[in-house]
């Protein structure tokens, strides 16, 4: 018996892009079937109550509703079926009010069409997935966050545990993930990382944190998340 077909709906007012975007994702893994294409947020909402697929993939700026309202109307309605934005705007206010109504991704046109396909098959199976640029820069955010005392002031560099700074920009982002709680896994999907590179970065921390096992290393990360 095979595997049970991806149902999607697509939704983005450039006609050429999202029909071309179509024809790529049911070329390159014929196990997904996109079920309707919309050319704004109002019928991408319409066609989702109508066809119950498994998941959305909307882009941001779209006529009458805009894609980051529909993700709120579609996890109404719908709230079985997850959305995946696919846009040019990488701007942080579309990237958190989007997370924070509801999508489970947040990728740019720019990506290679398999790692597409992949994303689709990863958030259909309940992972969070950004792209690279995009966790990037929620990291960072995450990593100046960490970085203030509760009070709200800049804590300095020297209140940091001297192994912080033996860690590359990487494996700093890395780290604030483990500490986190998320498993190597979960990581290289987030920071689309292969999970063997995910491995490595997590051994140098093991050696420079010189923790011996996962959960003295997340003790040791515990002041990260202060």
């Amino acid at each position: 018996m095979g595997t049970k077909p991806i149902r999607l709906v697509l939704a983005d007012d450039q006609v050429l892009f999202i029909e071309s975007l179509k024809r790529v994702i049911e070329t390159l893994d014929p196990g997904i079937s996109v079920l309707g294409i919309a050319h704004d947020g109002e019928e991408a909402i319409r066609m989702t109550r109508e066809l119950k697929p498994d998941l959305v993939i909307l882009d941001v700026r779209m006529p009458k509703i805009d894609g980051v309202h529909a993700v709120e109307h579609i996890r109404n309605l719908e709230p079985q079926s997850k959305i995946i934005m696919l846009t040019t705007f990488d701007d942080d206010e579309y990237v958190h009010e989007a997370l924070a109504k509801g999508a489970c991704g947040y990728l740019l046109k720019d990506i290679d069409p398999q790692k597409l396909v992949d994303a689709i098959h990863a958030v259909a199976s309940g992972t969070v997935l950004m792209s690279e640029t995009i966790a990037s820069k929620v990291i960072a955010q995450m990593l100046a966050k960490g970085s203030e005392k509760t009070s709200g002031k800049p804590r300095l560099m020297k209140s940091r545990p001297d192994w912080y700074h033996e860690l590359s920009y990487r494996e700093r982002e890395v780290a604030m993930l483990l500490a986190k709680g998320l498993d190597n896994h979960e990581i290289s999907n987030l920071m689309f990382l292969a999970e063997q590179t995910v491995k490595n970065h997590v051994s140098s921390i093991y050696k420079k944190l010189d923790a011996k096992d996962r959960s003295q290393l997340i003790e040791k990360l515990k002041p990260l998340l202060d």
